[in-house]
């Protein structure tokens, strides 16, 4: 299993005219094939969003605006903090990776996800996260 990494994309242009960054066939730095694209925005400090695993979907994260501090469990028991904040830097986050989220005002998320929407590859409970775990250890 893996645990999760930073990821850097390439950060094109200058400080006077702006910065693009891109994804693509051409230089893969997304590690898998993306089936699903959605955004998270307009979310209160004081919520933690997340709190769940997958059993198969792998996702990347990334602050596209603002801050977004992503905690993660993985199988083993590491626990990591990652702040996102640079639009250019991602957070591979694998399956069987328990994570919240919580977000600055202005922050927004955009999540490159390797599985359509399936309700069924959740893991909503951090009990029954631990128990999945456990078995494939």
């Amino acid at each position: 299993m893996q645990d999760p990494i930073l990821i850097q994309f390439p950060k094109l242009g200058e400080p006077n005219t702006g910065y693009i960054s891109v994804a693509d066939e051409l230089q893969p730095h997304v590690p898998f094939p993306v089936r699903r694209i959605f955004w998270t925005y307009y979310t209160p400090e004081s919520i933690v969003r997340g709190r769940h695993a997958h059993y198969q979907t792998e996702q990347v994260l990334v602050a596209v605006a603002g801050r977004i501090t992503v905690t993660t469990e993985s199988a083993d028991g590491l626990i990591q903090t990652f702040r996102l904040e640079d639009p250019h830097v991602g957070l591979y986050v694998p399956p069987h990776v328990w994570h919240t989220m919580q977000y600055s005002h202005s922050a927004v998320q955009l999540v490159l996800a390797s599985q359509p929407y399936e309700e069924s590859d959740y893991i909503r409970s951090y009990d029954k996260f631990h128990e999945v775990w456990r078995k494939k250890g």
